[in-house]
């Protein structure tokens, strides 16, 4: 057992937004499994839930993804 945990350093410069805290921090604050980033700027920290909604919806909606063959819909028995 550790008796320190080792700090993810973060650059000057890198954004995160807290999963957790709900709010844009600079350098990871928080662990990896609460943030998403890093980002450049605040403003695209502060759009990261907008971000990956956009991803989640294309990568649902993308054929090349599903497992059924082409021309037959996954969900079908």
């Amino acid at each position: 057992m550790a008796l320190f945990k080792k700090r993810t350093a973060g650059k000057p410069g890198e954004w995160y937004y807290c999963l957790e805290h709900r709010k844009v921090e600079e350098g990871p604050d928080c662990p990896g499994k609460d943030r998403f980033g890093p980002y450049a700027s605040p403003e695209e920290a502060r759009h990261a839930m907008e971000t990956a909604a956009e991803r989640n919806l294309r990568w649902e909606n993308d054929p090349r993804w599903h497992d059924a063959p082409s021309g037959e819909r996954a969900d079908e028995d």
